[in-house]
């Protein structure tokens, strides 16, 4: 079961900046049965210093996928999960990893899922927030909540390994398949479209609106018949905002 986890399951290192880092998290997929890596512009790569670090998981950085972008990255995807140890100016849902991993076992019978790991010293940004359906924290000291990546990964694949002898995949209602990443950023392009046309929402005011939005949207893990039932009401809204303005 695990085996096929572990092909549904993609682990992101955004603009990792040092070498170690990829190679070491490379080892903890390993030891926990994960395998896809993927890697957004890291900064360097590959390395004898990464080599080194993986300490045998050649298998995990030789088939390593590296992306231009996040958005490339989570191409395909159902369910993104970001990592984050920041407090946001909008907040958005807070699990921990025990909770993430259950998500996790339950959804990818739909498909792919993410897990986004960020900068070693700033994180994610907003904007790359924006893309993800759910936030993970791991709990630690707050006064010293500082967890290297390498770490931070190996916690979260030990607990999809748990996950994944207790927990028995699941299909969506129906068996629809989820909506992917890229279908869900056409829906925020057509409901930024929409709200505009009916005169809702001015983009310079308020800013904070759209990413809202997102983050309501993202949370509800919207199936393929659901994202498609709203495209159609806001496709509905702007053929009758046209014909009042007439």
């Amino acid at each position: 079961m695990l085996e096929n986890i572990a092909e549904k399951v993609r682990i992101v290192m955004v603009e990792t900046s040092h070498p170690g880092n990829i190679g070491a998290a490379a080892r903890a997929m390993k030891t926990m049965g994960q395998k896809q890596l993927y890697l957004v512009k890291p900064k360097v790569f590959p390395s004898a210093e990464v080599t080194a670090r993986a300490a045998g998981a050649d298998d995990i950085l030789a088939s390593a996928v590296v992306c231009d972008s996040l958005h490339e990255a989570l191409d395909n995807c159902v369910l993104v999960i970001a990592t984050t140890a920041r407090q946001r100016s909008i907040p958005w849902p807070v699990s921990g990893p025990r909770q993430c991993a259950e998500q996790i076992i339950n959804t990818v019978a739909s498909g792919q899922v993410a897990i986004v790991f960020g900068r070693e010293s700033a994180g994610l940004r907003n904007e790359e927030l924006e893309l993800c359906n759910a936030v993970l924290q791991i709990p630690s000291n707050p006064e010293f909540s500082s967890l290297n990546i390498a770490s931070a990964i190996q916690i979260i694949c030990y607990e999809i390994l748990q996950a994944a002898n207790l927990y028995q995949p699941v299909q969506g209602e129906e068996g629809i398949p989820l909506a992917s990443a890229e279908q869900m950023g056409q829906l925020y392009d057509h409901l930024e479209t929409c709200m505009i046309d009916i005169g809702f929402y001015d983009p310079k005011k308020p800013r904070r609106l759209m990413r809202r939005m997102k983050r309501l949207f993202n949370r509800a893990l919207l199936d393929q018949n659901e994202m498609n039932i709203l495209r159609g009401l806001l496709a509905a809204a702007q053929e009758a905002a046209g014909k009042k303005k007439k």
